[in-house]
């Protein structure tokens, strides 16, 4: 369960990040991110890891006080 929120994160962001290359993507292959599914699924999995982390459990005020 500790680690349920990143796989969530992985696992939507990669599929974002595929879907986004294979909907949308460059045929012209002159852009790094979006011309390859690899690197697409990467970087989508990526940003699912800093969306996920961006949230926090606690308020700061009873994350200070843990702290002390």
């Amino acid at each position: 369960m500790k680690y349920l929120k990143w796989f969530i994160g992985i696992f939507a962001g990669s599929a974002i990040g595929f879907a986004y290359w294979h909907f949308i993507g460059c045929n012209s292959g002159g852009c790094p991110i979006t011309s390859s599914p690899l690197n697409s699924t990467l970087y989508g999995a990526l940003m699912g890891i800093l969306f996920v982390s961006s949230f926090r459990r606690g308020t700061p005020d009873t994350e200070r006080k843990d702290e002390e």
